[in-house]
């Protein structure tokens, strides 16, 4: 059995909702979203979402640490949708601007900090990269394809090279 996860709990209309982060995703009990929800989710209904929307998960809850069947934050919004009522968009609201959103700053503040990717682009193309111990790093492989089409690199234009094979004459 794996060391289980430490969720954060929500109160929402006096129901529980553990959630965690796994790397930078937030994941939600689907027994507890459901009630949230007024509907019982089962397998059938989770049977919807893709494979990696849903997983089981061992979390500590109530002081004793179970598996759990978890949905990631895109599961959720597709049984939102699946199951569509009005009553959910204030549901979504919730998640999305207070839950969502207290899960990462939580992780942030505890946590070292660790690798994160994003793409840096221009109009010719773009770059992965590595933000790590607060320096951006990209990969070796792609400094050749960067240098050539850096822009700030002067390149002469066919004009100035003509005149210049012109003065020479």
């Amino acid at each position: 059995m794996s060391e289980p996860l430490l969720p954060t709990r929500f109160i929402r209309n006096k129901t529980h909702l553990h959630a965690v982060l796994v790397e930078n995703q937030a994941w939600f009990c689907v027994q507890e979203l459901g009630r949230l929800m007024g509907k019982h989710l089962d397998e059938r209904q989770l049977r919807k979402l893709d494979a990696d929307q849903r997983q089981m998960m061992c979390v500590e809850t109530y002081g004793g640490a179970e598996d759990h069947m978890m949905v990631s934050e895109s599961g959720v919004y597709a049984l939102l949708i699946y199951h569509y009522c009005p009553e959910y968009r204030k549901l979504r609201e919730w998640l999305t601007h207070q839950v969502v959103p207290t899960l990462r700053d939580a992780r942030s503040a505890r946590s070292v900090e660790r690798p994160m990717l994003s793409v840096l682009s221009w109009r010719q193309m773009s770059l992965s990269t590595l933000h790590w111990q607060g320096e951006p790093w990209i990969r070796l492989r792609d400094m050749p394809s960067l240098l050539a089409k850096d822009s700030f690199i002067r390149q002469e234009s066919w004009w100035s090279k003509a005149s210049q094979l012109v003065r020479r004459l």
